[in-house]
């Protein structure tokens, strides 16, 4: 009979209204609508989702104890592999992770499995419920520095503060949460009411963050094992250097990476100084790229006031990013181009934009895969006036920590050279996330800092 129960829907801002605010675009599920939903799992006893999930939640377990109405005792179960259940719920691509392997989307819909985690965190947190673990640093523990407090680093200090460490965490720049915090907007992961209180979970844990410490500038990672007794260092710096695509005009003014865009905004979101500059985003705005930090970027642009396109030479069904995401932005007013591709930016006498000049595309021959990539149409260029240009294809990991630390390696994309699970080409020094893999998801950056985690575990106590 559980298949047969059809999966709850989340209430959301209406999208006319939502278009131009920044507050939350989903509302979450209430304890009637959580249990209902609970009650959908058949519990099955070779779970696919728990292996899909990069940190391996307790899928089955923390959402019988919802079922059950036991909210504390699936935060407890939740608080065993993640630091930052709130934010997963919010921000992970569940469809192609657990809920992607949830038995019951074979035939119909899966369980809601973020949704659900999403209203245990926000659930105990309204309730007061001091579920997790809590921990005092050894004044013996051995010192570990963790450079960066994005996904990654919160994931590896959490799990090594639990095991008695003494960590402090290294951020560069003024507020914790790396990515989470400059990096998402408002209206898809609320900073003070959701991200602020996962970080304060992190440090009650005994975790020290310290802010505007850039890492091979402030000091570099050799002080720190030589000089300050850290005996052993994880990089989780993510991915923060932009892509372009080397087209003429990308030197014009009103032409931003997403990067910029997206940390402008939530800088004037999170401070209100008067002495920052405005982002501007002018009455029309083209997104170049299908994936989240697009459908951010034009999200973003749209409640600021423009006339917002996105631009994909790819079709629809290639779009990388989440199809929530789509679906939101669609219902929003952002506008699809699909097959089409910008040859150029133009700009005006004064050197700000002024169009896109575009190519449409088709679908070539098959390749040996089958797969048809977009070819050019001859003579299809056309202009689409704008005064914004964001481009959204992607990120690579800085080189600064690379150049000034001995004995570390990069991959020829800049990723650091790291095994599975975080060990760099230098013994006491690991790696995982975004700096490693380049541009990837929260929850895989995640699960890397946790392997990372367990590797440095394991170094200490042979050393």
């Amino acid at each position: 009979m559980a298949e047969r129960i059809p999966r709850v829907p989340v209430r959301e801002q209406d999208p006319k209204v939502r278009a131009h605010n920044f507050e939350e675009v989903c509302y979450g599920y209430n304890l009637e609508e959580a249990m209902t939903e609970a009650s959908r799992c058949l519990h099955c006893k070779n779970p696919r989702c728990v292996t899909a999930c990069p940190v391996s939640i307790k899928i089955p377990e923390f959402i019988a104890k919802v079922k059950e109405g036991d909210i504390a005792g699936a935060a407890a179960i939740i608080g065993e592999d993640s630091s930052l259940p709130a934010v997963c719920g919010r921000v992970c691509p569940q469809e192609t992770q657990c809920e992607g392997s949830c038995v019951l989307g074979v035939k119909g819909e899966s369980v809601a499995i973020g949704k659900l985690e999403r209203f245990v965190a926000d659930h105990s947190a309204e309730s007061d419920e001091t579920s997790r673990p809590k921990a005092a640093v050894n004044p013996d523990a051995k010192k570990v520095a963790v450079i960066g407090s994005g996904p990654a680093g919160l994931a590896c200090a959490s799990d090594l503060a639990k095991w008695g460490y003494d960590v402090t965490i290294f951020e560069a720049l003024h507020k914790a949460g790396g990515v989470l915090e400059y990096g998402i907007p408002e209206f898809r992961l609320p900073k003070d009411a959701v991200l602020k209180r996962e970080i304060n979970e992190v440090k009650a844990l005994g975790v020290k963050i310290e802010t505007d410490v850039i890492i091979g500038r402030t000091v570099t990672i050799d002080s720190l094992m030589d000089e300050e007794g850290f005996e052993a260092v994880f990089v989780g710096t993510g991915a923060g250097l932009p892509k372009f695509m080397g087209i003429p005009g990308e030197n014009l003014n009103g032409v931003f990476s997403a990067n910029e865009f997206l940390t402008r905004n939530n800088l004037m979101k999170a401070f209100r100084e008067d002495y920052l500059t405005p982002i501007h985003a002018g009455k029309k705005c083209c997104v170049v790229g299908g994936g989240n930090v697009a459908m951010d970027a034009a999200r973003t642009a749209l409640r600021l006031g423009a006339d917002t396109s996105i631009i994909y030479r790819r079709t629809e069904v290639e779009l990388p990013a989440r199809k929530e995401e789509v679906h939101h932005a669609k219902e929003e007013g952002v506008d699809f181009q699909m097959l089409t591709n910008p040859v150029e930016i133009i700009g005006d006498e004064n050197g700000w934009v002024k169009a896109l000049k575009c190519i449409r595309m088709e679908l070539g021959e098959p390749d040996e895969s089958g797969r048809r990539s977009p070819v050019p149409i001859p003579g299809s260029e056309f202009e689409i006036p704008t005064e914004t240009v964001i481009m959204a294809l992607g990120t690579a990991p800085n080189p600064l920590i690379v150049n000034t630390t001995k004995g570390l390696e990069a991959t020829r994309r800049g990723g650091l050279v790291a095994d599975d699970e975080g060990r760099t080409t230098r013994p006491g020094i690991f790696a995982g996330g975004d700096a490693v893999t380049g541009a990837a998801t929260v929850i895989l950056a995640m699960g890397a800092g946790r392997k990372a985690a367990k590797a440095i575990d394991e170094y200490l106590k042979t050393k």
